[in-house]
């Protein structure tokens, strides 16, 4: 079990969610607001997408990014971010001609998608390992555009989170790893729950997390009803854990929640199983990830026996 455990948020995601609970933060100043009452309510990391502030719909704009991480930083309260690197693969064919795409597909080349990291050098970023039957759409992830997207993570010196919707994207990220791609310390992130993806569950869980290269972090979440017992799961099978509106719009049946009532109850659950939330300072050093205003690394890693989360 997981002595010592980092809490992800994840505060907005880019689905149609705001329409569905208003607690959905939307607006730069919403979302670094919501990172910012995440990290009171005990939150690690702050896990990050912008909308259009006038739609509430995608954005990818650098400038919404920036606004979010400066007013969070700006703030006396820490959280290491975290920001998307994923979006601009969702493909819909259109009806008549499916050749191409139809309302909603939103693509973007693997630069277009690294922008925001390369110029604002967050202490971590999202690197989705797979492409996905994705619910109704197919979200695109080319095993070349993941390389290109691979090595411009790795020159920008952030640490990238691999996504991993299904077992076949463990396996790519391995083999990201062997051709010299990804540097040591892995750090993975299990996304159980999503159709037509890896199921929510404690026999996937384990059969993903065994697939992992050595010494690999990893953290898991789940979405909707299932999200917080994939945070028990996680922390009894030695990893780190995720919650957040991105996934979840729900803090019981019927109960609208905010993003800091799910970072309470989940903290709550993790301490209840013998564990402990990490800091954000904690886990800077346990990840050893790049300090944002000093641009070095935060320390030597904690020792492994003592705060977990190793495969």
């Amino acid at each position: 079990m997981n002595r010592k455990t980092i809490l992800t948020c994840a505060i907005t995601g880019a689905g149609d969610t705001a329409s569905k609970n208003p607690n959905v933060p939307v607006t730069p100043k919403q979302i670094a607001d919501d990172c910012i009452a995440a990290a009171k309510a005990g939150a690690s990391v702050a896990h990050i997408h912008v909308r259009d502030p006038e739609t509430g719909g995608i954005s990818h704009s650098t400038e919404h990014f920036r606004e979010v991480m400066d007013r969070v930083r700006a703030a006396d309260t820490d959280i290491v971010m975290n920001i998307t690197a994923g979006g601009g693969g969702d493909w819909i064919p259109d009806a008549t001609d499916p050749t191409r795409g139809g309302p909603g597909t939103d693509m973007q080349t693997p630069a277009e998608r690294h922008a925001p990291v390369g110029e604002l050098l967050p202490e971590l970023c999202t690197l989705d390992c797979g492409s996905l039957n994705f619910g109704d759409m197919v979200y695109i992830n080319t095993a070349d555009w993941l390389r290109e997207h691979a090595r411009l993570v790795q020159a920008a010196g952030v640490k990238p989170e691999l996504e991993c919707f299904d077992l076949g994207h463990v396996w790519f990220a391995r083999q990201l790893q062997e051709e010299g791609l990804l540097d040591d310390d892995l750090l993975f992130q299990l996304c159980l729950g999503i159709p037509w993806g890896a199921e929510a569950d404690t026999e996937t869980m384990m059969t993903m997390k065994n697939k992992l290269p050595t010494n690999s972090n990893w953290a898991a979440f789940g979405i909707g009803r299932m999200q917080m017992p994939m945070v028990a799961q996680a922390v009894l099978l030695g990893g780190h854990a995720r919650v957040g509106l991105e996934d979840n719009l729900y803090l019981s049946k019927g109960v609208m929640a905010t993003n800091a009532q799910l970072v309470e109850k989940s903290a709550g659950i993790i301490e209840n199983l013998g564990s402990s939330v990490m800091t954000p300072a904690e886990t800077r050093v346990f990840l050893k990830l790049r300090d944002p205003s000093t641009g070095k690394t935060a320390g030597d890693v904690v020792a492994r026996e003592t705060a977990g989360g190793v495969a």
